[in-house]
């Protein structure tokens, strides 16, 4: 998995595995799915980060396990 936040684009990009992202779908305003060529989700983007989070906000991740 891989989390990484795009200033320059304004996007927070989470990838479940490095599979490519072959179709793409806007499920919700600012949120984009990412799909492989099998149809499955791998991963998903957040648009718009600056207007969702602070930039103190977006400096940390917080990880957490079940």
């Amino acid at each position: 998995m891989r989390l990484v936040v795009d200033r320059e684009d304004d996007a927070l990009h989470f990838c479940l595995d490095e599979t490519g992202v072959v179709e793409s779908e806007e499920v919700r305003p600012g949120v984009v799915l990412g799909f492989d060529g099998d149809g499955r989700a791998v991963g998903v983007e957040f648009l718009r980060i600056a207007a969702r989070a602070s930039k103190d906000q977006l400096s940390f991740l917080y990880f957490q396990t079940g």
